[in-house]
């Protein structure tokens, strides 16, 4: 007797591939692709909730009072219709037939109430809670609120006010900070680094802080209730305007400097002819940032100019109206949109060489 002594033949396994995620089986223009419109995405819906109240406000100061009440994201107004003089709002009614028709309330009650058919001309008694209809209503924006806004505000006055504040700080300042960035970009001096971070600290420095101090100063010498507190404090540079032009006067070479200097060419020419004209978006980025800063300005208008309601600016005069008008939603939105105006404006038409301006390359020495 034998005795099958040979083992079983050995099965061959082969392992299966492991299955590729969705995004790691695309190809690299699909996954850039996917990139950039992921981060569009983003930057769409963060620019959708920057700009939903700035939406509303518009809308807001479109509407009338009662438009308020209605409860539409839009300025719509009730349908009506004229019956022997009188004005009917119109609802979209349900009759016994099944059908809807717009019909105006004549006599509304809790069970039943009275409707026009401006049909029929007839009077139609309609059983149920007129309150649960829907109003028919239409598009009627009011551009009233701003010609009542702009008379109530004085806003000729008011503008006149914060464009010399605004005009006369912002000379001060791009005269101030680029002699100032000037020094310390071009010139050795002892202590530089020191003063360039003694300068640089003090922005972060409350000016909550400097307040009182420096109001105990201006009244001393009768300056509270001019606006003389408000534009020669701008006339002495700005350490973050002053930082900005310093390192953007450091990305211009400086054997443009050796060359003019070469040529006879003093310091002050250098700056009039040669870093000026390179530097014309940094200065343009400096005037905006002080321009909106002086636009929006409203504590130290209020502190210094309290006393002299001629003198106050847009941010205080709108305050003022808030207080006045406060139940008036679509009147202060309309006064808050026309003090954004010039602005906007200002930074819409420039923002090319605003951004172009921005530049905090330079190399520190």
């Amino acid at each position: 007797m034998t005795t099958n002594t040979s083992k079983p033949p050995v099965a061959n396994y082969v392992l299966a591939p492991e299955p590729k995620t969705s995004f790691s089986g695309l190809s690299r223009s699909s996954k850039k692709f996917l990139g950039k419109a992921g981060l569009t995405l983003f930057a769409v819906t963060m620019l959708t909730t920057f700009l939903l109240p700035m939406l509303f406000m518009t809308l807001s100061s479109l509407k009338t009072e009662d438009q308020m009440s209605n409860g539409a994201i839009l300025p719509k107004s009730h349908v009506v219709t004229t019956v022997d003089g009188e004005e009917l709002d119109l609802y979209v009614v349900p009759l016994p037939d099944g059908s809807m028709e717009p019909l105006g309330l004549v006599t509304p009650g809790r069970q039943s109430s009275v409707f026009f058919d401006p049909a029929t001309g007839k009077e139609i008694v309609w059983e149920g809670r007129w309150r649960t209809l829907q109003p028919l209503l239409e598009t009627d924006p009011s551009v009233g609120n701003f010609e009542e806004a702009w008379s109530r505000l004085d806003f000729l006055r008011l503008l006149r006010n914060t464009g010399v504040i605004a005009g006369l700080g912002m000379a001060g300042t791009i005269i101030s900070s680029t002699l100032v960035a000037y020094g310390l970009s071009r010139f050795r001096m002892p202590f530089k680094g020191l003063i360039l971070a003694s300068l640089v600290a003090t922005i972060i420095l409350p000016r909550f802080v400097t307040l009182v101090p420096t109001y105990a100063i201006f009244s001393e010498i009768g300056w509270v209730g001019t606006w003389l507190p408000l534009i020669v404090p701008h006339f002495f540079a700005n350490a973050y305007n002053v930082f900005l032009l310093r390192q953007f006067f450091l990305t211009i070479p400086r054997d443009i400097d050796e060359a003019a200097e070469i040529d006879g060419a003093g310091p002050f020419r250098i700056l009039v002819t040669i870093i000026l004209p390179q530097a014309k978006g940094a200065i343009l980025a400096v005037s905006l940032f002080h321009l909106l800063y002086a636009w929006n300005d409203f504590l130290e208008p209020l502190v210094y100019l309290s006393g002299n309601r001629g003198l106050q600016p847009i941010s205080v005069g709108l305050y003022e109206f808030l207080g006045l008008y406060d139940t008036a939603i679509p009147l202060v939105q309309a006064g808050a949109i026309l003090s954004m105006l010039v602005p906007v404006g200002i930074f819409l038409a420039l923002q090319k060489v605003f951004l172009g301006g921005i530049d905090l390359s330079g190399s520190v020495k």
